[in-house]
């Protein structure tokens, strides 16, 4: 910290502040975070942890959708063309209301598949969309 003076003979403190330590710490963060960005954005494989999960009670009032290994659709429990599925959705009733769905799908179904599902559902009107699965069985 320097001084200055006053003009009358008396000195006063100067106090300037130096932001170069600021912008190269922002620089870094930056770089940090171009570096980064396209990690996130295309994922890592990580190798989730096998875990045993409690199953979760059904409950008959909740509408679900399942996926059949040979792609065949069924809401709660009516078997629905995949063209007629966004038209079914609208029209029901409970949907509706509680705009909720739950999806089932068979495992061995491409990813594919269960989106374009999915994608239906939500401009079907589906605010709140649930996936069900089984518990998995673990072996140690």
């Amino acid at each position: 910290m320097g001084f200055s003076s006053d003009g009358g003979g008396g000195r006063r403190p100067l106090a300037d502040i130096n932001i170069t330590p600021l912008v190269d710490v922002m620089l870094v963060l930056l770089i940090i975070f171009m570096v980064t960005a396209p990690m996130i954005e295309n994922g890592v494989k990580v190798e989730l942890p096998k875990v045993k999960a409690p199953s979760v009670q059904s409950s008959d009032t909740k509408l679900v959708l399942a996926i059949t290994r040979d792609r065949r659709i069924f809401l709660a429990k009516e078997e629905v063309p995949i063209d007629q599925l966004s038209a079914r959705l609208k029209a029901n009733e409970q949907l509706a209301l509680e705009h909720e769905l739950y999806v089932h799908a068979d495992r061995s179904l491409e990813y594919g598949v269960v989106l374009e599902v999915m994608a239906l559902a939500q401009e079907s009107g589906v605010q709140s969309l649930g996936m069900v699965t089984d518990p998995a069985e673990v072996t140690r």
